[in-house]
């Protein structure tokens, strides 16, 4: 019996991670192991766009060959996140008069609300790659209903989608990085997304709450209500920011502002409290501007389960005190949920083994193609998906 395994990769700005994940089979039934991971300073990238396709190859091909030394084959194919300020959402509504005599609501009226949410929101498309396309919300004669509509009756069927999208120069140049590193790429998920997989309850996304992401150069952020990701959002702005403010603050190089900002440099000319003035408010920039936009979705102060915060970043200081005061949210770091065997201890990693687990099972909020690229099983099942 052929082995199933599947490998995520996450190109951050400052880190390559690649995770290779494999499904075996206990007495309690089919269970999903980390076998494999690798790890570098990713070179030639830029706010998450690559500048330099060659050096950001070769920051993959180390983080690859690191992980197949650990599991003594080749990696031929990964799933890929796309992530930077290039990502971005645009929401569209689609109607449809039900086709069948009977009135009853199939798949082909799902398919033609889809579509023409589609064409009213391809002007927003110019340049731009569709990622995902998600249902929010659908209506039939006008009343909202409680998950998929398919079987119930009426006359019109509306929906509202959302779609994630990002530049596809910026989807191409990540992809060929990979394929330069002789890694095929199956398919392609929006970080945010991917991590949250890995990083949210179903409870903590029913109730409500946003999971926030904090790189060396961007604050990515997805929002999640009533069990789906209603908003996908990224800001320019991360961690190296306070290394900057740092180096400004006290005159000092980057380099020395990098170690007092990571706890390795101190002493009476970097007192403590200055220190802290500094990062908090450079965290509270980056909070206002998710609390900016929890207020244009209506959200703000009213996700229950509050801000989740993951990255590089989020292990800094107090942010979660600061987060909290800022949203007025709950806050708490997030946890992976994963085995304590696995050499994986926080959730910087999230994004690649969500999208290794993506792979391997397809149990995400995301519908995707299956491996060889043939076309989900009907829309019905890809509405599935995203329903509680």
């Amino acid at each position: 019996m052929a082995r199933r395994i599947a490998t995520g990769i996450d190109i951050g700005t400052h880190q390559t991670k690649v995770v290779v994940v494999e499904e075996v089979i206990t007495e309690e039934g089919p269970q999903v192991r980390i076998i494999g991971t690798g790890l570098s300073e990713t070179q030639g990238l830029r706010h998450g766009y690559v500048v330099d396709l060659q050096d950001a190859i070769e920051s993959i091909q180390l983080a690859k060959g690191q992980a197949e030394s650990i599991i003594h084959m080749p990696i031929k194919s990964a799933f890929l996140a796309v992530g930077g300020v290039s990502l971005d959402e645009t929401r569209a509504s689609g109607q449809t008069i039900i086709s069948r005599a009977d009135q009853e609501i199939t798949d082909l009226d799902m398919e033609k609300v889809r579509d023409e949410a589609r064409r009213t929101a391809e002007p927003q498309f110019l340049n731009r790659k569709v990622l995902h396309e998600i249902p929010l919300e659908f209506r039939v004669d006008g009343v909202k209903t409680l998950g998929a509509p398919i079987g119930m009756k009426g006359t019109r069927l509306e929906g509202e989608f959302l779609f994630v999208t990002c530049l596809s120069q910026h989807a191409e140049q990540l992809t060929a990085a990979v394929e330069g590193a002789d890694i095929e790429v199956i398919d392609r998920m929006a970080s945010p997304l991917a991590g949250s997989y890995v990083t949210l309850t179903k409870d903590q996304k029913m109730k409500g709450c946003v999971l926030a992401n904090i790189g060396a150069e961007t604050v990515s952020i997805v929002v999640y209500d009533e069990g789906l990701p209603i908003s996908v959002k990224v800001f320019q702005t991360g961690s190296t920011n306070i290394t900057d403010d740092l180096a400004l603050g006290f005159k000092i190089s980057l380099e020395d502002a990098e170690r007092i900002k990571l706890g390795r440099l101190s002493g009476t000319m970097y007192p403590k409290k200055k220190v802290e003035e500094i990062i908090a408010l450079r965290f509270r920039t980056m909070f206002e501007l998710i609390e900016k936009h929890l207020r244009s979705l209506n959200r703000h102060g009213s996700l229950p389960a509050g801000i989740i915060l993951s990255g590089g970043g989020a292990g800094q200081g107090t942010i979660s005190d600061i987060a909290k005061g800022t949203l007025s949210l709950p806050s708490r770091l997030a946890d992976m949920r994963i085995t304590s065997e696995t050499k994986i201890r926080d959730a910087t990693w999230a994004v690649a083994y969500g999208l290794a687990l993506w792979g391997l099972t397809g149990d995400t909020d995301t519908p995707k193609k299956n491996v060889m690229g043939d076309l989900t099983r009907g829309f019905a099942r890809f509405i599935k998906q995203f329903m509680p």
